[in-house]
Protein backbone atom coordinates (compact mmCIF):
# COMPACT_ATOMS: atom_id res chain seq x y z
CA UNK A 1 0.00 0.00 0.00
CA UNK A 2 2.65 2.46 1.04
CA UNK A 3 4.70 1.66 -2.45
CA UNK A 4 1.35 2.46 -4.18
CA UNK A 5 1.15 5.57 -2.45
CA UNK A 6 4.46 6.46 -3.18
CA UNK A 7 4.29 5.48 -6.45
CA UNK A 8 1.26 7.72 -6.76
CA UNK A 9 2.98 10.57 -5.02
CA UNK A 10 6.14 10.26 -7.56
CA UNK A 11 3.78 10.30 -10.98
CA UNK A 12 1.82 13.68 -9.78
CA UNK A 13 5.32 15.37 -8.92
CA UNK A 14 6.06 14.31 -12.88
CA UNK A 15 2.84 15.32 -14.30
CA UNK A 16 2.79 18.65 -12.39
CA UNK A 17 6.41 19.05 -13.72
CA UNK A 18 4.75 18.81 -17.54
CA UNK A 19 2.19 20.57 -16.84
CA UNK A 20 2.31 24.47 -18.69
CA UNK A 21 2.39 27.51 -16.43
CA UNK A 22 -0.88 29.37 -15.77
CA UNK A 23 -0.50 33.53 -15.42
CA UNK A 24 -3.79 35.32 -14.91
CA UNK A 25 -4.98 38.65 -14.78
CA UNK A 26 -7.98 39.91 -12.63
CA UNK A 27 -9.03 42.95 -13.00
CA UNK A 28 -12.19 44.62 -11.43
CA UNK A 29 -14.04 45.23 -14.42
CA UNK A 30 -13.66 45.70 -17.97
CA UNK A 31 -11.68 48.43 -19.71
CA UNK A 32 -9.02 48.26 -16.83
CA UNK A 33 -6.23 47.12 -19.19
CA UNK A 34 -6.24 43.20 -18.97
CA UNK A 35 -5.91 42.46 -22.74
CA UNK A 36 -3.74 45.08 -23.23
CA UNK A 37 -1.44 44.66 -21.14
CA UNK A 38 -1.27 40.56 -22.14
CA UNK A 39 -0.75 41.88 -25.97
CA UNK A 40 2.49 44.10 -24.19
CA UNK A 41 3.60 41.02 -22.76
CA UNK A 42 3.08 38.61 -25.25
CA UNK A 43 5.21 42.08 -27.81
CA UNK A 44 8.13 41.36 -25.17
CA UNK A 45 8.12 37.41 -25.25
CA UNK A 46 8.49 37.43 -28.87
CA UNK A 47 11.66 40.20 -28.79
CA UNK A 48 12.95 37.47 -26.21
CA UNK A 49 12.75 34.49 -28.86
CA UNK A 50 9.58 32.72 -26.75
CA UNK A 51 7.35 31.27 -29.34
CA UNK A 52 4.54 32.95 -28.46
CA UNK A 53 1.02 32.94 -30.16
CA UNK A 54 -2.10 34.28 -29.74
CA UNK A 55 -5.20 31.67 -28.80
CA UNK A 56 -7.64 34.13 -28.89
CA UNK A 57 -7.85 37.86 -28.08
CA UNK A 58 -11.09 40.17 -27.52
CA UNK A 59 -9.98 43.47 -28.28
CA UNK A 60 -13.58 44.82 -28.42
CA UNK A 61 -12.22 47.33 -31.17
CA UNK A 62 -10.32 49.36 -28.60
CA UNK A 63 -8.40 51.26 -31.30
CA UNK A 64 -5.22 51.25 -29.25
CA UNK A 65 -5.45 47.55 -27.89
CA UNK A 66 -6.53 46.27 -31.11
CA UNK A 67 -3.07 47.78 -32.60
CA UNK A 68 -1.24 45.72 -30.48
CA UNK A 69 -1.93 42.56 -32.24
CA UNK A 70 0.11 43.71 -35.16
CA UNK A 71 3.29 41.13 -35.40
CA UNK A 72 1.77 38.78 -33.17
CA UNK A 73 1.24 35.60 -34.58
CA UNK A 74 -2.26 34.20 -34.25
CA UNK A 75 -3.40 30.83 -34.52
CA UNK A 76 -7.13 31.24 -36.21
CA UNK A 77 -10.42 30.39 -35.03
CA UNK A 78 -12.50 27.70 -35.71
CA UNK A 79 -15.52 28.10 -37.64
CA UNK A 80 -18.87 26.27 -36.07
CA UNK A 81 -22.60 27.27 -37.27
CA UNK A 82 -24.90 27.51 -34.57
CA UNK A 83 -28.95 28.26 -34.85
CA UNK A 84 -28.17 29.00 -38.24
CA UNK A 85 -25.39 31.53 -37.42
CA UNK A 86 -21.67 31.20 -38.63
CA UNK A 87 -19.43 31.38 -34.88
CA UNK A 88 -16.27 31.51 -33.67
CA UNK A 89 -14.77 29.53 -31.36
CA UNK A 90 -11.01 29.39 -30.15
CA UNK A 91 -9.05 26.13 -31.75
CA UNK A 92 -8.19 23.98 -29.19
CA UNK A 93 -6.66 21.18 -30.74
CA UNK A 94 -4.79 23.89 -33.09
CA UNK A 95 -3.07 25.27 -30.44
CA UNK A 96 -2.74 21.90 -28.61
CA UNK A 97 -0.89 20.48 -32.14
CA UNK A 98 1.17 23.70 -32.92
CA UNK A 99 2.45 23.36 -28.85
CA UNK A 100 3.60 27.25 -28.86
CA UNK A 101 5.86 27.71 -25.57
CA UNK A 102 3.28 30.18 -24.27
CA UNK A 103 -0.63 30.84 -25.52
CA UNK A 104 -2.35 34.11 -24.88
CA UNK A 105 -5.95 32.74 -23.89
CA UNK A 106 -8.46 36.40 -23.46
CA UNK A 107 -11.93 36.19 -21.38
CA UNK A 108 -11.58 32.85 -19.46
CA UNK A 109 -14.99 32.44 -18.29
CA UNK A 110 -16.83 32.67 -21.28
CA UNK A 111 -19.26 30.03 -22.08
CA UNK A 112 -18.24 27.97 -25.34
CA UNK A 113 -20.82 27.40 -28.14
CA UNK A 114 -22.98 24.57 -28.09
CA UNK A 115 -21.04 21.37 -29.47
CA UNK A 116 -17.74 22.35 -28.57
CA UNK A 117 -15.78 20.07 -26.27
CA UNK A 118 -15.96 21.92 -23.21
CA UNK A 119 -18.72 23.91 -21.96
CA UNK A 120 -16.38 26.70 -21.08
CA UNK A 121 -13.17 28.31 -21.78
CA UNK A 122 -11.29 27.75 -18.72
CA UNK A 123 -11.69 24.02 -19.22
CA UNK A 124 -9.90 24.49 -22.18
CA UNK A 125 -7.42 26.15 -20.72
CA UNK A 126 -7.28 23.58 -18.37
CA UNK A 127 -6.67 21.09 -21.30
CA UNK A 128 -3.70 23.45 -23.06
CA UNK A 129 -1.89 23.15 -19.67
CA UNK A 130 -2.32 19.37 -19.51
CA UNK A 131 -0.49 19.47 -22.61
CA UNK A 132 2.61 21.33 -21.25
CA UNK A 133 1.75 24.93 -22.89
CA UNK A 134 1.69 27.64 -21.03
CA UNK A 135 -0.69 30.56 -20.64
CA UNK A 136 -1.17 33.67 -19.74
CA UNK A 137 -5.03 34.17 -19.86
CA UNK A 138 -7.40 37.04 -18.17
CA UNK A 139 -10.44 37.36 -16.01
CA UNK A 140 -12.86 40.23 -14.28
CA UNK A 141 -13.30 39.45 -10.64
CA UNK A 142 -17.02 39.48 -11.27
CA UNK A 143 -16.73 36.46 -12.68
CA UNK A 144 -15.37 34.33 -9.75
CA UNK A 145 -17.84 31.77 -8.56
CA UNK A 146 -17.26 32.62 -5.03
CA UNK A 147 -17.71 35.86 -5.08
CA UNK A 148 -21.34 36.28 -6.92
CA UNK A 149 -23.42 36.89 -3.93
CA UNK A 150 -21.27 39.90 -3.27
CA UNK A 151 -20.87 41.38 -6.98
CA UNK A 152 -24.89 40.94 -6.94
CA UNK A 153 -25.01 42.93 -4.01
CA UNK A 154 -22.76 45.85 -5.18
CA UNK A 155 -23.90 46.28 -8.74
CA UNK A 156 -27.27 44.78 -8.61
CA UNK A 157 -26.41 42.32 -11.41
CA UNK A 158 -26.34 38.01 -11.55
CA UNK A 159 -23.30 37.78 -13.31
CA UNK A 160 -23.64 34.63 -14.89
CA UNK A 161 -20.30 32.99 -16.55
CA UNK A 162 -17.92 32.21 -13.80
CA UNK A 163 -15.31 30.04 -13.01
CA UNK A 164 -14.90 27.85 -9.76
CA UNK A 165 -12.02 29.31 -7.21
CA UNK A 166 -10.09 26.24 -8.07
CA UNK A 167 -9.14 27.71 -11.79
CA UNK A 168 -7.70 30.85 -10.05
CA UNK A 169 -5.91 28.84 -7.15
CA UNK A 170 -4.49 26.44 -9.97
CA UNK A 171 -2.36 29.96 -11.41
CA UNK A 172 1.22 29.86 -10.56
CA UNK A 173 1.01 33.58 -10.98
CA UNK A 174 -2.02 35.89 -10.16
CA UNK A 175 -1.21 39.81 -11.14
CA UNK A 176 -4.27 42.40 -10.03
CA UNK A 177 -4.78 45.40 -12.85
CA UNK A 178 -5.21 48.29 -10.74
CA UNK A 179 -7.35 51.41 -11.79
CA UNK A 180 -8.69 54.12 -9.95
CA UNK A 181 -12.44 54.84 -9.84
CA UNK A 182 -11.58 58.41 -10.95
CA UNK A 183 -9.34 56.62 -13.88
CA UNK A 184 -12.00 54.00 -15.08
CA UNK A 185 -14.74 56.65 -15.20
CA UNK A 186 -12.56 58.84 -17.56
CA UNK A 187 -11.50 55.77 -19.77
CA UNK A 188 -15.24 55.07 -20.13
CA UNK A 189 -16.08 58.79 -21.38
CA UNK A 190 -13.36 59.05 -23.25
CA UNK A 191 -14.94 55.93 -25.65
CA UNK A 192 -12.18 54.25 -24.42
CA UNK A 193 -13.94 50.96 -23.36
CA UNK A 194 -17.87 51.31 -25.09
CA UNK A 195 -19.06 52.97 -28.07
CA UNK A 196 -20.78 56.25 -27.88
CA UNK A 197 -24.55 54.50 -27.34
CA UNK A 198 -23.57 52.53 -24.48
CA UNK A 199 -21.62 55.30 -22.05
CA UNK A 200 -24.34 56.82 -19.87
CA UNK A 201 -26.03 53.47 -19.75
CA UNK A 202 -22.59 52.44 -18.35
CA UNK A 203 -22.24 55.42 -15.97
CA UNK A 204 -25.54 54.85 -14.28
CA UNK A 205 -25.24 51.29 -13.52
CA UNK A 206 -21.78 49.26 -12.95
CA UNK A 207 -19.74 52.29 -13.85
CA UNK A 208 -20.90 54.04 -10.79
CA UNK A 209 -18.17 55.31 -8.41
CA UNK A 210 -19.26 53.59 -5.54
CA UNK A 211 -19.48 50.38 -7.63
CA UNK A 212 -15.83 50.49 -8.75
CA UNK A 213 -14.74 51.08 -5.09
CA UNK A 214 -16.26 47.97 -3.46
CA UNK A 215 -15.07 45.92 -7.05
CA UNK A 216 -11.67 47.03 -6.63
CA UNK A 217 -11.73 46.31 -3.03
CA UNK A 218 -12.53 42.68 -4.08
CA UNK A 219 -10.02 42.15 -6.98
CA UNK A 220 -7.10 43.66 -3.97
CA UNK A 221 -8.52 41.33 -1.85
CA UNK A 222 -8.65 38.47 -3.78
CA UNK A 223 -4.79 38.63 -5.43
CA UNK A 224 -3.47 39.52 -1.58
CA UNK A 225 -4.89 36.51 -1.42
CA UNK A 226 -3.50 34.39 -3.85
CA UNK A 227 0.09 36.15 -2.81
CA UNK A 228 -0.77 34.62 0.67
CA UNK A 229 -1.75 31.28 -0.28
CA UNK A 230 2.01 31.12 -2.76
CA UNK A 231 3.80 32.46 0.40
CA UNK A 232 2.11 29.13 2.27
CA UNK A 233 2.98 26.68 -0.43
CA UNK A 234 5.87 27.74 -1.40
CA UNK A 235 8.23 29.67 1.38
CA UNK A 236 9.21 27.12 4.02
CA UNK A 237 7.21 28.14 7.27
CA UNK A 238 7.03 26.31 10.96
CA UNK A 239 5.52 23.13 10.29
CA UNK A 240 3.88 23.12 13.56
CA UNK A 241 1.28 25.57 13.34
CA UNK A 242 -2.31 24.47 13.42
CA UNK A 243 -3.49 24.16 10.18
CA UNK A 244 -6.91 25.23 9.03
CA UNK A 245 -10.06 23.40 8.22
CA UNK A 246 -13.75 24.44 7.86
CA UNK A 247 -16.73 22.55 8.30
CA UNK A 248 -19.62 24.44 6.56
CA UNK A 249 -23.07 22.97 7.44
CA UNK A 250 -25.81 23.11 5.48
CA UNK A 251 -29.60 22.63 5.28
CA UNK A 252 -32.26 22.45 2.11
CA UNK A 253 -32.68 25.83 2.25
CA UNK A 254 -31.59 26.71 -0.79
CA UNK A 255 -30.12 30.19 -0.65
CA UNK A 256 -28.98 30.16 2.80
CA UNK A 257 -27.05 26.96 1.86
CA UNK A 258 -25.11 28.70 -1.18
CA UNK A 259 -24.90 31.77 1.29
CA UNK A 260 -23.00 29.11 3.52
CA UNK A 261 -20.84 27.26 0.87
CA UNK A 262 -19.64 30.39 -0.58
CA UNK A 263 -18.50 32.38 2.16
CA UNK A 264 -17.05 29.49 3.73
CA UNK A 265 -15.36 28.72 0.52
CA UNK A 266 -13.71 32.36 0.64
CA UNK A 267 -11.98 31.40 3.92
CA UNK A 268 -10.90 28.34 3.40
CA UNK A 269 -9.29 29.79 0.08
CA UNK A 270 -8.16 32.93 2.37
CA UNK A 271 -6.29 29.96 4.64
CA UNK A 272 -5.41 27.92 1.85
CA UNK A 273 -6.79 25.30 3.77
CA UNK A 274 -9.12 22.08 3.54
CA UNK A 275 -12.92 22.15 3.79
CA UNK A 276 -16.29 20.34 3.78
CA UNK A 277 -19.85 20.96 3.40
CA UNK A 278 -22.14 18.45 5.52
CA UNK A 279 -25.58 17.78 5.29
CA UNK A 280 -27.56 15.98 8.10
CA UNK A 281 -30.57 14.24 7.11
CA UNK A 282 -33.21 14.04 10.01
CA UNK A 283 -35.58 11.58 9.88
CA UNK A 284 -38.19 14.10 8.64
CA UNK A 285 -36.10 14.55 5.42
CA UNK A 286 -35.59 11.28 3.97
CA UNK A 287 -35.71 10.89 0.16
CA UNK A 288 -39.50 9.31 0.67
CA UNK A 289 -40.31 12.32 2.77
CA UNK A 290 -38.53 15.74 1.70
CA UNK A 291 -40.03 17.96 -1.05
CA UNK A 292 -38.47 17.02 -4.70
CA UNK A 293 -37.56 20.87 -4.86
CA UNK A 294 -35.50 20.74 -2.17
CA UNK A 295 -33.87 17.38 -3.24
CA UNK A 296 -33.01 19.46 -6.35
CA UNK A 297 -31.40 22.08 -4.31
CA UNK A 298 -29.61 20.23 -2.14
CA UNK A 299 -28.14 18.30 -5.61
CA UNK A 300 -26.93 21.85 -7.17
CA UNK A 301 -25.32 23.26 -3.86
CA UNK A 302 -24.02 19.51 -3.30
CA UNK A 303 -22.28 20.61 -6.98
CA UNK A 304 -21.83 24.21 -6.21
CA UNK A 305 -19.35 22.96 -3.61
CA UNK A 306 -17.37 20.31 -5.55
CA UNK A 307 -17.09 23.10 -7.82
CA UNK A 308 -15.51 25.46 -5.08
CA UNK A 309 -13.06 22.98 -3.70
CA UNK A 310 -15.18 21.02 -1.50
CA UNK A 311 -15.72 17.20 -0.33
CA UNK A 312 -19.17 16.81 0.69
CA UNK A 313 -20.15 15.04 4.06
CA UNK A 314 -23.70 13.27 3.76
CA UNK A 315 -24.80 11.82 7.01
CA UNK A 316 -28.32 10.16 8.09
CA UNK A 317 -28.37 10.90 12.34
CA UNK A 318 -31.44 11.74 14.17
CA UNK A 319 -29.37 14.08 16.33
CA UNK A 320 -27.86 16.44 13.91
CA UNK A 321 -25.74 18.30 16.89
CA UNK A 322 -24.26 14.85 17.59
CA UNK A 323 -23.81 13.82 13.84
CA UNK A 324 -21.40 17.77 13.59
CA UNK A 325 -19.79 16.69 16.73
CA UNK A 326 -18.67 13.30 15.13
CA UNK A 327 -17.27 14.93 12.11
CA UNK A 328 -15.14 17.45 13.56
CA UNK A 329 -13.13 14.83 15.59
CA UNK A 330 -12.65 12.57 12.97
CA UNK A 331 -11.54 15.25 10.17
CA UNK A 332 -10.04 17.28 12.93
CA UNK A 333 -11.74 20.41 12.10
CA UNK A 334 -11.10 23.88 13.34
CA UNK A 335 -14.00 25.94 12.49
CA UNK A 336 -17.66 24.98 11.68
CA UNK A 337 -19.57 27.41 9.51
CA UNK A 338 -23.56 27.80 9.53
CA UNK A 339 -26.15 30.20 8.42
CA UNK A 340 -28.13 32.87 10.07
CA UNK A 341 -30.39 31.00 13.16
CA UNK A 342 -33.68 30.78 10.68
CA UNK A 343 -32.38 27.78 9.00
CA UNK A 344 -33.65 24.45 8.91
CA UNK A 345 -30.30 22.76 10.66
CA UNK A 346 -30.51 25.73 13.66
CA UNK A 347 -34.23 24.84 14.07
CA UNK A 348 -33.34 21.12 14.75
CA UNK A 349 -30.25 21.90 16.61
CA UNK A 350 -32.33 24.06 19.49
CA UNK A 351 -34.87 21.97 19.47
CA UNK A 352 -32.99 19.28 21.18
CA UNK A 353 -30.96 19.28 24.32
CA UNK A 354 -27.90 19.12 23.05
CA UNK A 355 -27.00 22.37 21.60
CA UNK A 356 -25.13 23.34 24.77
CA UNK A 357 -22.96 20.34 24.04
CA UNK A 358 -22.30 21.43 20.61
CA UNK A 359 -21.00 24.55 22.37
CA UNK A 360 -19.03 23.36 25.16
CA UNK A 361 -17.25 20.54 22.49
CA UNK A 362 -16.18 23.05 20.98
CA UNK A 363 -14.94 25.15 22.91
CA UNK A 364 -13.36 22.37 24.41
CA UNK A 365 -11.75 21.24 21.33
CA UNK A 366 -10.61 25.29 20.61
CA UNK A 367 -12.95 24.78 17.61
CA UNK A 368 -14.25 28.42 16.16
CA UNK A 369 -18.06 28.46 15.44
CA UNK A 370 -18.80 31.44 12.59
CA UNK A 371 -22.62 32.25 12.41
CA UNK A 372 -22.64 33.39 8.49
CA UNK A 373 -25.57 36.28 7.65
Amino acid sequence: MDERKSAEHFLNLIQKSRRGKFKLYIGMSAGVGKTFRMLQEAHALLQSGIDVRIGYIETHQRIETHALLAGLPIIPRRTLFYKGKELEEMDVQAIINLSPEVVIVDELAHTNIEGSKNEKRWLDVMDILDAGINVISAVNIQHIESLNDEVREITGIDVQERIPDSVVAQADEVVNIDLTAEELINRLKEGKIYENSKIAAALNNFFKSEHILQLRELALKEVASQVQRKVETEVALNRNVKKERFLACISSNEQTAKNVIRKTARLANYYNSKWFVMYVQVPKESMDRIALDKQRHLINNFKLATELGAEIIKVKAKNATKAIIKECEERMITTVCIGKPHINLIKVILATDTFNTLLNKLSQENIDLVILS
